[in-house]
């Protein structure tokens, strides 16, 4: 428990170095929403001061970074320019968008993924083997970007999905089961698009750690005493194998959220990625702020689950 808290205590101060990091690049960058406001000649000079003077723009960056860190407190996180209203209103409903789209994501890839890269351990040297890495290195191979758009106009022409969105024009006017089928159509397309970006990776991790069990020279033992194929797999293989594929499913997690804010974009799914597109267009400095602490908490909160899942299992962690 005691290291859980160090585990939770270290995580909250690497937030408070990258929100300290990031306030200060933003700070120093050149240009502000402002500045922006400035260019429009419907709005005077000394509106435009009077502006800054309210929202407290006119101050050092070091004051600015602690009244933002009092409003986070508040649940506030600073106030959005672009929106004229607190950027916690803006954000809760995003980050829920997106964490469905990624823990979605994620379940489908590892669901792709375990079998794929046991099949390739289990049949190390052979045909499914060299096919199956060199699907994955094609896979890798294509941007995101790229496979965001190809997924888009294979929707646009076929019509059987929809392309871009989380729900249709007349989704407030149909039942609540017409609703969840019509967020599930919404989902397909950006839940495989983010899981085919992940699931190399992941095949190839799986392999490396189900290669290297399988190799050892108790799994030879055992095959030499004629115990059976799936037996060895269950009760010997699997739960040496599970130990960096626990780490990798934290990791995973946490990436993959940071993965789905460009798909986001590309998808027009209404998560963080376009109101975060949105806000370093307009400049909007605590909404940007937002979007990176939330991200950043993100990666870390897969890390934690990870260790949590890593203690769970080992009682050798457990020992320490």
């Amino acid at each position: 428990m005691l290291r859980f808290g160090r585990r939770i205590l270290h995580a909250l101060l690497v937030l408070v170095a990258v929100s300290l990091l990031s306030f200060l690049l933003l700070a120093i960058a050149p240009g502000n929403y402002f500045d922006e406001m400035r260019l429009n000649p419907q709005i005077s000079s000394k509106t435009v001061e009077t502006l800054k003077v309210k929202y407290g723009m006119d101050r050092p960056w070091p004051v600015r970074y602690v009244k933002w860190m009092h409003s986070v407190v508040r649940g506030e996180f600073g106030y959005s320019f672009a929106y004229n209203c607190p950027v916690g209103s803006l954000l809760w409903a995003r980050a829920r968008n997106t964490l469905l789209l990624a823990g979605l994501a994620t379940l489908l890839a590892w669901m792709v993924a375990l079998p794929w890269g046991v099949l390739e351990a289990l049949h190390k040297g052979e045909w499914l083997d060299r096919a199956g890495t060199l699907l994955t290195a094609l896979l890798l191979a294509i941007p995101d970007v790229l496979l965001g758009l190809f997924l888009l106009l294979a929707a646009a022409r076929t019509g059987l999905l929809s392309a871009g969105g989380m729900t249709s024009t007349n989704a407030g006017m149909v039942t609540t089961f017409e609703q969840t089928r019509d967020l599930a159509i919404h989902l397909i397309l950006p839940v495989v698009g983010l899981a085919l970006g992940l699931i190399p990776i992941l095949v190839r991790h799986v392999r490396s750690a189900m290669v290297q069990v399988l190799e050892a020279s108790y799994i030879q033992a055992a095959r030499s005493f004629g115990v059976g194929k799936f037996r060895i797999l269950y009760r010997h293989v699997f739960p040496v194998a599970v130990n960096p594929l626990l780490s990798l499913l934290g990791l995973s997690l946490g990436t993959l959220l940071s993965m789905s804010l460009l798909m986001e974009v590309i998808m027009s799914w209404p998560g963080l990625g376009p109101l975060l597109l949105e806000a370093l267009f307009a400049r909007d400095l605590y909404v940007v702020m937002a979007g990176v602490m939330l991200s950043s908490a993100f990666l870390l909160a897969g890390n934690l689950i990870a260790d949590g899942l890593l203690y769970w299992s080992d009682p050798r962690i457990r020992a320490v």
